[in-house]
């Protein structure tokens, strides 16, 4: 079985799209294309990559749609591009569910450099899991009518419906899960997201909880399930238990 990694670009820009298909293709990468949306879901219909490039600026449905749509079904890593450097475009795009952006213009190489080590976090996480499900011999954590499947990594309600997390939002609340009576403080919650070569900053953390916390229907100003700790960071207050 090939170890080769395959990254989906989807930008409207050609040159930006070879460009981007030559780069990653001298660096190991198998890489397939699109120009917009529909060409997108038509490369997703035919393949499964290991990751996603997603430009904002598209014809027609632009990234942020492209990437809820996407969110929908799939927990595949994405990077967002953006033209604009305002911060709200980029914590936009954390919000509903990316997992990096970089501004454009960018240098191929620091692209090089966030695609490895998202693409490591998420093994990373899938190793985690596959760890935590041995030690506990359990593959559901339950919680506040919530339960997690550590093997699918999705979220089930009462009703069995299904969400699938981003790699980012199920370490985030494995650790909330694991951390039992004890706070859990900002850096380590970026130390567990984004590792020692992180491109994380304050804001990427809030909008990190913030997502978490609306997946859950968790008030932060009324919690049920995290509950922040002046001082200390954030506790999980619900009860657990687990199923195999």
């Amino acid at each position: 079985m090939s170890n080769i990694k395959q990254i989906l670009v989807v930008d409207d820009d050609q040159d930006i799209r070879e460009l981007l298909a030559q780069y990653l293709t001298k660096n190991s990468f198998d890489v397939i294309t699109a120009e917009d949306g529909i060409k997108m879901d038509s490369q997703l219909d035919n393949h499964q990559p290991d990751l996603i490039i997603l430009d904002i600026m598209l014809p027609g449905d632009d990234g942020f749609v492209l990437c809820q749509r996407i969110r929908q079904t799939s927990n595949v890593p994405i990077i967002m591009l953006t033209a604009n450097s305002d911060e709200m475009d980029r914590v936009l795009g954390l919000e509903i569910g990316a997992d990096d952006y970089i501004a454009k213009p960018f240098s191929p190489r620091e692209l090089l450099a966030r695609i490895k080590a998202l693409l490591r976090r998420t093994q990373y996480v899938v190793e985690q899991s596959r760890t935590t499900a041995n030690q506990h011999k359990a593959r559901y954590f339950c919680f506040a009518n919530w339960k997690l499947d550590t093997q699918q990594h999705v979220l089930l309600d009462s009703n069995n419906k299904t969400y699938p997390l981003t790699g980012a939002d199920f370490q985030l609340l494995m650790l909330f899960l694991e951390s039992g009576d004890n706070p859990i403080s900002r850096d380590q919650i970026c130390q567990s997201l984004h590792g020692r070569n992180a491109f994380a900053n304050e804001r990427g953390i809030d909008v990190h909880l913030s997502r978490l916390r609306n997946y859950l229907g968790d008030d932060a100003k009324a919690p049920n399930i995290i509950k922040t700790v002046r001082g200390k960071g954030y506790l999980f207050i619900a009860s657990i238990y687990t199923i195999d």
